[in-house]
C-alpha cells in the first residue's frame, strides 16, 4: 500500500482502497499556513492519480478540522503580486478536491473555521462530529471567501441563508448544518472516523468509472458556475488583502 509524505498532512492507504488524508498540524488547531495550503494540494493530486486510492477521508488530527488562517504564522502580502499567489494556492487546494475524479468523504471533528469551513464543504459526504462548529469570519475582517463557497453555498442551502452564513459570521453546530443540508450526516465524536470510513469503503466498492463520471457531472450541472465564482472570489480576496483597513481588523481580530 502506498503511503506518501508531506510536513503538515498525512496520507496513508487503508483497508478497502481508502486514503486518509489528515491535516497534521494539531498544536495549531490545523490552521492554515502556507505549507499546508500547499501539502493539501499536493496530497489530493497524489491521491487522484494513485491506483491503489479509490475514496478519499479528509479529516484533522486532535481536537480541530481546521481552524482557518494561522494568525501566528500569517504574513500579510506586501503586495498584489503576492495576494494572487496566496490566493491562487488556496483555490488550488478545492480545485484538487472539488475536480478530482475520486469521491472526498470529510470527517469534521472541533472546529471548521474560514477556509477549513471551505474544506468541508469542498467534500462530497462531510459528515460531522455532533460536537463541530463551523463558521466564515471573512467579511467581518474585510476580507473574502473561497473555495467556490459563492457558487456551492447558494446551490445547497439557497441563496437566502447562503447571505446569512457569509455576511453575519454566525456559528453553526453540526445538527444545524445537517439540517440546512451542508453536512451529509453527523456522528458521535467517538465514532466520526468508523463512520466516515465506512461510507468511504461503500464508494471505493463501487464500479470507479461511474463513480468518476457521476462526480464530474454533477458538480458540472448543479454548480455550472463553480470556476467562475473561484474567479471572482479570487480577485475579491486578493482586493480585500489590499486594503488597508483588513490589516487593522486582522490586528484587532
Amino acid at each position: 500500500m502506498t503511503d506518501f509524505t508531506y510536513a503538515t498532512v498525512l496520507s496513508a492507504l487503508h483497508e478497502g482502497a481508502v486514503r486518509r488524508i489528515t491535516l497534521n498540524r494539531p498544536d495549531r488547531l490545523n490552521a492554515m499556513n502556507r505549507t499546508l495550503i500547499d501539502d493539501v494540494t499536493r496530497a489530493f493530486d497524489d491521491a487522484n492519480a494513485d491506483p491503489e486510492t479509490r475514496a478519499i477521508v479528509l479529516t484533522g488530527a486532535g481536537k480541530a478540522f481546521c481552524a482557518g488562517d494561522d494568525r501566528q504564522d500569517h504574513v500579510h502580502p506586501a503586495s498584489e503580486e503576492e495576494a494572487r499567489d496566496l490566493v491562487l494556492a488556496i483555490q488550488r487546494a478545492t480545485h484538487a478536491i472539488t475536480f478530482g475524479p475520486k469521491p472526498v468523504v470529510g470527517a469534521i471533528n472541533g472546529w471548521a473555521v474560514g477556509g477549513g469551513f471551505e474544506w468541508a464543504i469542498n467534500c462530497d459526504f462531510p459528515i460531522w462530529a455532533k460536537s463541530a462548529r463551523g463558521f466564515f469570519p471573512e467579511v467581518s475582517l474585510n476580507l473574502f471567501v473561497t473555495g467556490g463557497v459563492t457558487a456551492l453555498l447558494p446551490a445547497l442551502i439557497g441563496l437566502v441563508k447562503a447571505r446569512e452564513m457569509l455576511f453575519f459570521g454566525d456559528r453553526y453546530d453540526a445538527a444545524t448544518l445537517h439540517e440546512m443540508g451542508l453536512a451529509w450526516s453527523t456522528a458521535p465524536d467517538g465514532d466520526l472516523l468508523n463512520t466516515a470510513h465506512a461510507t468511504a469503503r461503500r464508494l471505493a466498492d463501487l464500479p470507479p468509472l461511474s463513480v468518476r463520471a457521476m462526480k464530474r457531472v454533477l458538480n458540472a450541472t448543479a454548480t455550472p458556475d463553480l470556476r467562475r465564482a473561484m474567479d471572482l472570489e479570487t480577485e475579491a480576496t486578493i482586493a480585500g488583502f489590499m486594503d488597508p483597513e483588513t490589516t487593522r481588523r486582522l490586528r484587532d481580530f
